[in-house]
């Protein structure tokens, strides 16, 4: 796991769950090929957790 400072970046996506008005939400991108990078949506300038795609899906996984 890696923290950055946030870059723009067009690929953020959210999850269709959420809520337009900007609530407690992550959003979640490929900015650089084999790195998931995940920020907090009410900081989007704000600090990036980079983390592999492996680490990405076993916790997609276990969230489930």
């Amino acid at each position: 796991m890696n923290g950055s400072t946030s870059t723009p970046h067009s690929e953020w996506r959210r999850s269709s769950y959420s809520s337009n008005n900007g609530g407690d939400c992550v959003e979640v991108a490929r900015v650089v090929v084999g790195v998931v990078s995940v920020r907090d949506s009410k900081a989007v300038t704000g600090p990036v957790l980079e983390i592999s795609p492996g680490a990405w899906t076993g916790f997609i996984r276990s969230a489930k």
